[in-house]
């Protein structure tokens, strides 16, 4: 079996290792799926920025509004809290050192509300959890052009970038229940997983998601503390 060793701390970035049981042969993306049953315990702890207004980088870098615009993809973004007010991260299989909160589409006419449920449950296999609180506007990102060209083949739509709703959500459960497997109604997307400090999040996302992270963060670090 997959053995998980050390995690450490370098420039203030979480570091994973895993090794693979040479008996068993698997490949990386098999020894990720199979051993991410379970967390990798980060070890390390940053103290969370004080609660306040949006810092102006993400609010002159993300777009905030009422009602998302037509050339965006409607899509809902998932804060995963614990007991211990720690956030639910898990690291892409497609793109190298890409940790990222859950996220996904919005199929045509459904409420944001039930997409949060569908699509935390198809990407991490949790059912226990409820939501908290809720961003109260939609938020947006444009896509990178390499990132844009990859999904327009992949989606067969050239979307500008993503608006997404963000809700709170706390969970009830145990870590067990964590799947990156999902449901099996989908191709799983995560490799590894662990829960962080608003902080970390921030630091492990890629760059053109920071600001909306920034800001979703912002506004729900009353319920962080």
């Amino acid at each position: 079996m997959a053995s998980l060793c050390r995690c450490s701390l370098l420039l203030n970035r979480p570091i994973l290792h895993y090794r693979p049981s040479k008996s068993r042969g698997l490949s990386p993306a098999s020894v990720s799926l199979h051993l991410l049953h379970k967390p990798c315990d980060l070890g390390t702890r940053i103290r969370c920025r004080d609660s306040g207004s949006p810092p102006s980088s993400a609010l002159s870098s993300s777009s905030s509004m009422e009602t998302p615009p037509e050339d965006y993809r409607r899509n809902v973004g998932i804060c995963l809290v614990n007991s211990s007010k720690k956030i639910f991260a898990a690291s892409r299989l497609d793109v190298r050192d890409a940790w990222q909160m859950p996220q996904g589409g919005i199929d045509d006419g459904e409420d944001p509300k039930h997409a949060v449920t569908r699509e935390l449950k198809e990407e991490t296999g949790v059912s226990s959890a409820e939501v908290l609180a809720e961003v109260p506007y939609w938020l947006t990102y444009d896509f990178p052009p390499d990132v844009r060209e990859k999904l327009k083949i992949q989606w067969g739509s050239d979307w500008k970038g993503q608006a997404q709703k963000w809700f709170l959500m706390k969970f009830t459960g145990k870590d067990e229940e964590i799947n990156l497997l999902g449901d099996g109604t989908e191709k799983p997307e995560f490799g590894e997983w662990s829960w962080m400090s608003p902080d970390q999040i921030i630091e492990l996302a890629v760059d053109f998601k920071k600001p909306v992270y920034k800001e979703v963060l912002s506004v729900f670090a009353p319920h962080l503390q």
